[in-house]
């Protein structure tokens, strides 16, 4: 059994809090909170697509990813456009790929979901926050189009979720804070929808190789906690 800094169990999530309508100006807007690490992800609705789509009565579902300076212990410069770091890029690229898996293209028109995902306190799996949380958002921002007439029915397929594993000290944990991060021999990040279908699954060795056994377990903690963050979702949304 590992000694984890919270005493949490090896397959034991943080807690996980979700406020939907926290920016009241945004068509769905939470803040998730997984321990330590805050994200408000909020979702503007856009009455056009990128060049690629126009006039073919579909639309698009985008997403941009940043860190507060002051989300981490030493502050973290502004990302200014055309100057965005790789990871900040990485992220934002894998928010998008999953918000587009849950959402009907041809339902929501020619409109663009725009999806910002703002870390505001940084303690380890903001990225995987940042896709359980947009999802939230995003079927809020659906409800809105339906209450508002813009589609005839909610153009969300599926629920998505995220969350990281990793082994540290030679153990498996679930949903690793960042000093478990920080110490981690191997990690990984995992979205999925509530089909079992694998959205986005990231897993790197950090200080020595491992073996498919390995894999497996963290694939089986990830499973694990996303189920639990589904049911989170699942409550958060009324049902």
């Amino acid at each position: 059994m590992a000694n984890r800094n919270d005493g949490r169990r090896p397959d034991e999530l943080r807690p996980v809090r979700i406020t939907r309508g926290f920016i009241g100006s945004s068509a769905g807007s939470v803040l998730i909170e997984a321990g330590r690490t805050r994200v408000i992800c909020a979702v503007t609705i856009q009455d056009d697509v990128p060049p690629f789509l126009e006039g073919k009565g579909q639309g698009w579902v985008t997403a941009e990813y940043s860190m507060l300076p002051a989300s981490t212990g030493s502050r973290k410069a502004r990302d200014r456009y055309g100057k965005v770091d790789g990871r900040t890029l990485e992220i934002q690229r894998i928010v998008g790929r999953a918000m587009r898996t849950c959402v009907d293209m041809e339902l929501i028109g020619e409109r663009t979901l725009w999806i910002d995902c703002d870390v505001i306190e940084a303690d380890g799996g903001t990225r995987a926050a940042a896709i359980t949380g947009a999802y939230v958002a995003v079927a809020d921002a659906a409800r809105r189009m339906v209450k508002d007439g813009m589609v005839l029915k909610s153009p969300v397929k599926r629920a998505v979720a995220a969350v990281s594993a990793g082994i540290v000290a030679g153990v498996p944990l679930l949903d690793l804070c960042y000093e478990e991060d920080s110490r981690a021999a191997a990690d990984m990040n995992l979205a999925m929808g509530d089909d079992g279908k694998m959205v986005e699954v990231q897993c790197t060795a950090e200080k020595a190789a491992f073996g498919d056994e390995t894999l497996q377990e963290l694939l089986r903690l990830g499973k694990k906690g996303i189920q639990q963050l589904f049911e989170i979702q699942k409550a958060a949304l009324g049902g």
